[in-house]
């Protein structure tokens, strides 16, 4: 009986095992999907510049991102590419197509122990300003200590004289410790402070998004300052400079005033959609509206844009459904925002940037670069033909 029962539980293997074979054959031959091209550099090489920003600067496009490794998710630093303002080619496909000079680490990650930016840390959403005031190229990033994984959700500040780096890092800090928001008024300050993380233990629950909103976790972290993630810059009409950061646990997004110096806060800042859970935010402004075009929380996963309108960058702001038109608008064409490219061109003067991620290998995460047109009634919206 023994005897049997083993030969029947060997033929058994061999079945499952030939089926197996049979299904990776199966996967193997199984046609994928269409990868998007890469976007080359002069040398023939992708981009390694994600989540960053374009910017103009005597002639010359910069264009700064995160340099990211073949594998993991730690990070180098900040790369540096360059282009002419009048190279685009006129057969290019699209508004990235130029010779991109690359110019290799402009902040780099150091060896030394205890740094906020030693080896090992994750620096990501790089922007930088020009500051006139100070004569100074002013880098912004979100940055993540080393070994802590995303718990520190600190904003990084660098340096430089000249747009070709090497950026000099500053220092990190949270935004607005011990500072309550702007529009926050005595009676919402006391609800918050009446507030208990211990009676809120279960989350997502009605209850706990209720508190939320009503400023749980903008109280935990009064003390310390508010968390800062994924993140953007602008400045307004006015030269007045603004961060704008996925704060309270990637579920509030806050706009935050900066120092004349790019450097720090002033203390005043908003909370926007207080709840909503959005990140990766890109902001622009057209004839007196801000805009602002953000995506939901689902990790390397693309998942359908979320737009934003307001009269004042202190809000109230009006949620619109998203403005993506065409194959996998939902999935947002399978990219997540970072940046909103004032680039002039005969169709559009704005492009809205996104990196269509890939974990497995970050630095080959595809650009994607896509005209924003508008309306009648002056609401965005950006399409993807194919």
């Amino acid at each position: 009986m023994k005897h049997i029962l083993t030969l029947a539980l060997c033929l058994f293997s061999l079945m499952i095992s030939a089926q197996e074979q049979t299904d990776n054959r199966s996967r193997r031959h199984r046609p994928r999907p269409q990868m998007m091209a890469p976007t080359l550099d002069v040398e023939g090489h992708h981009v390694n510049a994600h989540g960053g920003c374009i910017i103009a600067h005597e002639g010359q496009w910069l264009w700064y991102g995160e340099a990211r490794p073949d594998r993991g998710f730690t990070s180098l630093g900040v790369n540096l590419y360059t282009a002419p303002i009048d190279s685009l080619p006129a057969d290019a496909s699209h508004p990235l197509q130029r010779p991109w000079q690359p110019r290799g680490l402009v902040l780099s990650v150091v060896d030394e122990a205890g740094s906020p930016i030693e080896r090992g840390c994750i620096i990501e959403r790089p922007k930088v300003l020009w500051n006139a005031h100070t004569n100074l190229f002013v880098m912004i990033f979100h940055l993540e200590l080393k070994g802590r994984g995303y718990e520190a959700a600190m904003t990084g500040f660098a340096t430089s004289s000249t747009p070709e780096g090497p950026f000099i890092f500053h220092h990190a800090q949270r935004p607005n410790a011990n500072t309550w928001p702007e529009d926050f008024s005595e009676a919402n300050i006391q609800k918050a402070q009446a507030l208990n993380e211990a009676d809120y233990a279960k989350w997502w629950t009605p209850e706990w998004r209720v508190a939320v909103a009503d400023g749980l976790l903008l109280k935990r972290d009064i003390s310390r300052g508010q968390m800062s993630r994924d993140m953007t810059v602008f400045v307004d009409d006015d030269g007045t400079a603004w961060h704008i950061y996925s704060s309270e646990e990637n579920l509030t997004l806050q706009a935050a005033e900066l120092t004349s110096d790019y450097l720090g806060y002033t203390g005043r800042y908003y909370r926007i959609a207080a709840g909503g859970q959005n990140e990766a935010p890109c902001i622009f402004k057209r004839d007196g509206t801000y805009w602002l075009i953000c995506s939901g929380c689902t990790g390397w996963d693309p998942n359908e844009a979320r737009m934003f309108s307001a009269r004042n960058i202190a809000g109230p702001w009006t949620q619109h459904p998203s403005p993506m038109r065409g194959p996998n608008a939902a999935k947002t064409f399978g990219g997540q925002g970072t940046w909103i490219w004032a680039a002039p061109s005969p169709s559009t003067d704005l492009f809205f940037m996104a990196d269509i991620w890939f974990p497995r290998s970050l630095s080959q995460s595809r650009h994607l670069c896509l005209p924003i047109r508008f309306h009648d009634d002056g609401t965005p919206v950006i399409e993807k033909v194919q």
